[in-house]
C-alpha cells in the first residue's frame, strides 16, 4: 500500500472516456468495483462516481505489474496511469457506458486497501437495515449516487429559474420560537435561558411572512426543515424544502410561476416537456371524483355518487345512511373483477375498513340481472336504477360504500388505488401534474373539542367566505393550492392573511385568545401594524420531488444519510444518551421512561 502520490494528477473521471479518447495517456483513481483473473491477463472494473471502466493488466506486458494487481481486491482504492484502447468489436460491453473501450495499465498505486465489505456492492437485495447501518458503502451504489446527483441537478436548476425571476436566496433562523401548530416541534434546551427552549423550524412559514413585510417582494430558499411525527416512505423527521414567497400577487400569479419552474425543472433534469397549464380541481372535486385530495390520475375509476338512486331502498344499510346525512358512493370497474375469486374480494373489504368504512358491498352485472348478497334486499326496479346510476354493463363488477361522506369517498379513494394497482392501469411513464385548491380553512378536532387550521393559521379565507369565519367555521374555504404529481402531493402553498383584524378573527375562530395570540405569534401581529403587502407563497419537498422524478418507491432514497422508521439513524446510533453535566449545565433532568410510567 502506498501513500497518495502527489505527482499524479487524475486527467479525468472514468465514465468520461470513449472512442474519442483512443491512444490518450490517463491517470484514473478509484475503488475496485469487480475483478476477473484470466490467467495471464486481469480485468479490473475501477468505479468513481461517474461509472466504470475496465482496466486491464496483462502478464506478458509487464510481469512486475501483473503481479502487483493480483493483490487487489474489491473496494481497495487505486491509482493507476495507462493508455485508453479500443475493444475488438467482439469484446465490446453494452453494460457500461465506457463498453467500447478498455484502459491497458501501466502503473498501478494501491492507496488504501478494504477489508471484505459486509454486502456485496450494489446488491439490493440486502437487507435495507444492513445497508443503512453501514449507508456510507451503500451510497457507492452507482444508482444512489445518481440519484444524489439528481437531487443537485433539481437544485441547480430550482435556483437558476428563481434567480432569474428576481427571487433573492435568504436564509432564516434554524434556532427558532415554539408556535405550535400542527406537527411536533424538535426542542432545543437554551444553556444561557435555564428552562427555556428553542424550536427547529417545521418551516421558515412566519420569517417569510415578515422578509414580505420587510419589503423583499420575492424570497426563496432550499430550506432544512424538522418535525417530530410518525415516519413514512415519503416522510422523514429532517427534510429539505424548495420554499418560496411572493409579494402582491394572487392564487393564479403563484400557481403559474411554479408551473413554469416545473417546466424548467424538467427539462433541464429529465430532458422531458411537461404541459403548458396543469388542470384544477377544487378539493371538494377532488374528494367527489377519486377520493383523495391528492388524486392520481393516470386512470380512470373515478366515484359515483348513487345516493338519490339508493334513496329508500329495500337494503336498510343504505337507506339508512342517506337518512343520516351520509352517502352511498360507488365504483365501477368495467369487465375484469367478474372473475376474481371470493378471498380477493374479501381482502379488497379490509381495505376499506381499513379506511374507516363499516363495510363494502360487491354487485357483479350479468345480462338480466345482478349477482351480489344484497340482491336478495332490493326489487328489480331498485336494482336497474342502482346498476344505471353507477353506469354499469353486463360483466362489470361494482364496489358500494354506505358511511360517512368523507369516509365513503376516502375508503373508495383507497380502494380505487389498489384496484389501479392489481389492474395494471397505471402507467408508470406517464406525468400527470394537478392543482387543488379551496380547501376547507378548518377541520373539526373531537380530541380538542374545537376547530383546528386544516393547513395553519396564517392562511386567508375566500373573500366570499368571510362572514361564515364566526357562524360556520366549517364551511369557510381557504386560498390554498396543493400541487399533485401522480398522486402524491409535492408542494403546497396558500395565498397569506395579511391583515392583522383578519388574523385575529381566525385565531379566534381557533379558541385562541388576543392574549395567547401575542404570546404566540405576537412579533407577527405587530408587524402587521406596519404595512404587510398582500403576499403568498409555496414550499416543494424537495426529497419527494426527486423521489418521484427517478422513479423511487421510498424518499430515503433521495436523502444521503436518512432515518428509519423510529427516527433513528442506524449508522451513528442517533438518538443516543449525553453527559450528566451537560444535562445539568442544560438545567435539563432526564427520566427514564419506565420510572416516568411508574410515577403516573
Amino acid at each position: 500500500m502506498n501513500e497518495y502520490p502527489d505527482t499524479w494528477k487524475r486527467t479525468g473521471l472514468c465514465a468520461g472516456y470513449g472512442l474519442k479518447d483512443a491512444g490518450a495517456q490517463v491517470t484514473l483513481m478509484g475503488w475496485v468495483h469487480r475483478r476477473r483473473d484470466l490467467g495471464s491477463l486481469l480485468f479490473v472494473w475501477l468505479r468513481d462516481r461517474s461509472g466504470i471502466i475496465q482496466v486491464v493488466f496483462d502478464q506478458s506486458r509487464d510481469a512486475a505489474l501483473f503481479a502487483q494487481a493480483e493483490s487487489l481486491r474489491g473496494e481497495f482504492v487505486i491509482a493507476v496511469r495507462g493508455q485508453v484502447a479500443a475493444r475488438s468489436a467482439e469484446n465490446v460491453n453494452a453494460e457500461l457506458a465506457t463498453g467500447a473501450v478498455e484502459v491497458i495499465a501501466r502503473e498501478l498505486v494501491t492507496l488504501n486497501e478494504s477489508e471484505t465489505p459486509p454486502f456485496t456492492i450494489g446488491d439490493e437485495k440486502v437487507a435495507e437495515a444492513l445497508r443503512l447501518r453501514y449507508r456510507y458503502l451503500d451510497l457507492r451504489r452507482p444508482e444512489l449516487q445518481s440519484l444524489i446527483a439528481m437531487k443537485h441537478a433539481v437544485t441547480r436548476a430550482v435556483r437558476e429559474f428563481l434567480d432569474g425571476e428576481g427571487f433573492l436566496d435568504i436564509e432564516t433562523p434554524i434556532l427558532t420560537r415554539r408556535t405550535p401548530e400542527g406537527a411536533r416541534d424538535y426542542l432545543v434546551p437554551s444553556r444561557v435561558h435555564p428552562g427555556s427552549f428553542y424550536a427547529l423550524p417545521q418551516s421558515p412559514q412566519l420569517f417569510k411572512q415578515l422578509l414580505m413585510v420587510a419589503g423583499f417582494d420575492r424570497y426563496y430558499q432550499i430550506a432544512k426543515c424538522f418535525r417530530d411525527e410518525d415516519l413514512r416512505a415519503d416522510r422523514q423527521p429532517e427534510f429539505t424544502q424548495i420554499d418560496m414567497e411572493l409579494s402582491f400577487v394572487g392564487e393564479d400569479d403563484v400557481m403559474a410561476l411554479n408551473e413554469s419552474l416545473l417546466r424548467h425543472v424538467f427539462r433541464a433534469v429529465l430532458g422531458r416537456e411537461i404541459s403548458e397549464r396543469f388542470p384544477r380541481l377544487t378539493y371538494e372535486q377532488a374528494m367527489a371524483r377519486y377520493g383523495s385530495d391528492k388524486p392520481d390520475t393516470r386512470f380512470g375509476l373515478e366515484l359515483i355518487d348513487m345516493s338519490k338512486a339508493a334513496a329508500g331502498c329495500g337494503f336498510r344499510v343504505f337507506a339508512d345512511t342517506i337518512e343520516k346525512g351520509g352517502a352511498v358512493c360507488a365504483l365501477t370497474v368495467p369487465g375484469a373483477l367478474a372473475s376474481f375469486p371470493r378471498r380477493q374480494i374479501d381482502e379488497l373489504g379490509e381495505i376499506v375498513r381499513t379506511y374507516g368504512a363499516h363495510g363494502l358491498a360487491t354487485l357483479i352485472v350479468e345480462e338480466g340481472g345482478v349477482r351480489s348478497p344484497i340482491a336478495k334486499f332490493l326489487t328489480a326496479d331498485e336494482t336497474a336504477r342502482i346498476v344505471a346510476a353507477c353506469r354499469a354493463s353486463a360483466g362489470d363488477t361494482v364496489f358500494i360504500v354506505a358511511d360517512e361522506r368523507r369516509v365513503a369517498q376516502t375508503a373508495l379513494g383507497q380502494l380505487r388505488l389498489e384496484l389501479g394497482r392489481r389492474l395494471n392501469l397505471i402507467d408508470p411513464g406517464r406525468l400527470d401534474f394537478l392543482w387543488v385548491t379551496h380547501f376547507p380553512m378548518f377541520e373539526y378536532s373531537a380530541e380538542e373539542g374545537r376547530y383546528v387550521a386544516m393547513h395553519h393559521p396564517f392562511t386567508a379565507p375566500l373573500d366570499e367566505d368571510m362572514p361564515l369565519l364566526a357562524s360556520e367555521p366549517g364551511r369557510v374555504r381557504a386560498k390554498a393550492y396543493d400541487i399533485v404529481l401522480n398522486g402524491s402531493e409535492i408542494g403546497g402553498g396558500s395565498i397569506r392573511i395579511h391583515r392583522r383584524d383578519v388574523q385575529q378573527r381566525v385565531f379566534e375562530t381557533l379558541g385562541i385568545g388576543e392574549r395567547e395570540a401575542m404570546e404566540r405569534f405576537g412579533f407577527l401581529l405587530t408587524a402587521f401594524r406596519y404595512g404587510a403587502p398582500p403576499h403568498g407563497g409555496l414550499a416543494y419537498g424537495l426529497d419527494r420531488l426527486v423521489m418521484l422524478m427517478s422513479g423511487r418507491d421510498s424518499i430515503r432514497d433521495a436523502i444521503a444519510f436518512p432515518k428509519v422508521q423510529s427516527a433513528s439513524c442506524l449508522m451513528t446510533d442517533a438518538p443516543g444518551p449525553v453527559d450528566p453535566r451537560q444535562l445539568a449545565e442544560l438545567s435539563i433532568a432526564a427520566v427514564a421512561q419506565g420510572d416516568a410510567k411508574h410515577d403516573e
